[in-house]
């Protein structure tokens, strides 16, 4: 394990690992929401706890129903 001389060599290190990580096994996908034709949308979102894991299980529910 190494040891850092500072709390910002640490936080570097941290940070790019993370990058390194995400590089290799995530991918961003942004959404764009219209305040007014989406609002009922954007409305059921926020009533959730963690908006991510609702939007996965949705598509993951529909690839189940309607195939790969």
């Amino acid at each position: 394990m190494r040891i850092y001389n500072t709390e910002e060599e640490a936080r570097r290190a941290r940070n790019a690992s993370k990058s390194r990580y995400d590089v290799e096994n995530t991918r961003h996908v942004g959404l764009k929401f219209n305040l007014k034709t989406d609002a009922d949308i954007l409305d059921r979102i926020g009533k959730e706890k963690n908006a991510q894991s609702y939007i996965k299980r949705l598509i993951r529910e529909d690839i189940s129903r309607n195939g790969g």
